[in-house]
């Protein structure tokens, strides 16, 4: 089941239909333990709807309201050994080796959704670093009890050679206006997506082809769950939270986005999320 902010109410997609639900609160929906059951449940008393694709085409945003968004690091092999090589001339590299393997997780705070975009809109990269590149990650819905009840697609830009001169200089590698991309829906389902289920990401310059990459959530070395409990310990989030849970789609060095890339992630059943960079 697929669920979609709109300008014009909540539309979700349900055994191939759409239903549109009017007057309710974002927050107050999707912030619900039994969030499947509830929203199934009011779609079988509702009238499907014909205009479903045209609604996600012209009134699309992103999937959060008052909810914040964080991420986690170094949860791919292929991240670990990324971040040791860009940040070993600064003497940084020891440490994502070192948290690959510890008990506690990295985590850290990404975006509000003011600084966040939905799928068709458009990311940004930092002016002053000169290696950019998105990461791809499956994102978690999690209420405020700290229960996992969706699954969306985000997009964690990083500004790599900032973060490569210093690791301390994280905040300003992944925290900025634009930096953050979401949605196109909340996923939400009865059991736990598999771990066979596959990240892709393609970006295309000019219309080629410049990247392609895919991974497997199965990849992921920490569970899910334990990454939630870690965020939770001190942290209490009213309306629930996302968490980006990591890449492991590592573009070359020698790759950085330019303005006008068109970035494609697609985790199937969830669907595809498109940004293009400003």
């Amino acid at each position: 089941m697929k669920i979609y902010k709109l300008t014009s109410g909540i539309l979700v997609e349900f055994e191939n239909r759409f239903y549109l639900l009017e007057n309710y609160d974002w927050d107050e929906f999707i912030n619900d333990d039994g969030l499947f059951l509830k929203t199934k449940g009011l779609v079988g008393s509702k009238r499907a709807i014909e205009n479903g694709f045209d609604l996600i085409k012209n009134e699309l945003r992103a999937p959060l309201q008052s909810q914040e968004i964080w991420a986690s690091g170094v949860t791919y092999f292929n991240s670990k050994l990324a971040r040791q090589e860009e940040s070993k001339d600064a003497g940084g590299g020891d440490f994502y080796a070192k948290v690959y393997t510890a008990e506690r997780p990295e985590l850290f705070f990404k975006s509000t959704a003011a600084r966040a975009v939905g799928s068709g809109q458009k990311v940004r990269i930092r002016r002053d670093s000169v290696w950019n590149v998105p990461e791809p990650e499956l994102t978690l819905l999690i209420t405020s009890s700290g229960k996992i009840v969706g699954y969306t697609i985000g997009n964690d830009l990083s500004s790599r050679s900032i973060e490569g001169e210093n690791p301390l200089y994280l905040p300003q590698a992944k925290t900025y206006d634009g930096s953050a991309a979401i949605g196109p829906c909340i996923y939400t389902c009865e059991t736990p997506l598999a771990r066979e289920t596959e990240i892709k990401m393609n970006i295309g310059r000019n219309g080629a082809r410049v990247f392609a990459g895919k991974t497997t959530i199965g990849q992921i070395k920490r569970d899910l769950n334990e990454l939630v409990s870690w965020l939770f310990r001190e942290t209490s989030f009213p309306d629930g939270c996302f968490l980006m849970t990591g890449t492991g789609i590592v573009p070359p060095r020698e790759f950085t986005l330019n303005q006008g890339d068109e970035i494609r992630i697609t985790i199937e059943p969830v669907g595809t999320l498109v940004n293009f960079v400003e």
